[in-house]
């Protein structure tokens, strides 16, 4: 493999990495707000609670609990681990090229 494909490879890894980890970091952030009764009235809350539903649509509803701190925790924490794994092993496979 030349050195510039390597750099390149490398390069796209860590494009890869940042916006899994930034996409977690969110629901993750979510996560805490909604835990910790943040005011829904606020535009950050407003935010990042439209932009994690929006990342973790196809997982927060998912799971039936009755608490509701279990449903939010366990819909959008898969969604980021999911994320986050996804990401980093893609990344794990861009490196190898």
């Amino acid at each position: 493999m030349s050195p510039v494909r390597a750099r390149r490879s490398n390069e796209a890894a860590k494009v890869v990495v940042v916006i899994a980890d930034v996409m977690a970091f969110i629901l993750v952030l979510w996560i805490l707000m909604d835990l910790l009764d943040a005011n829904r009235a606020n535009d950050l809350v407003q935010l990042v609670r439209d932009v994690a539903r929006w990342l973790a649509g196809w997982s927060h509803d998912l799971f039936t609990f009755d608490a509701r701190w279990a449903r939010v925790v366990a819909g959008y924490g898969l969604a980021a681990v999911v994320y986050l794994a996804a990401g980093h092993f893609l990344a794990g496979r861009l490196r190898r090229y």
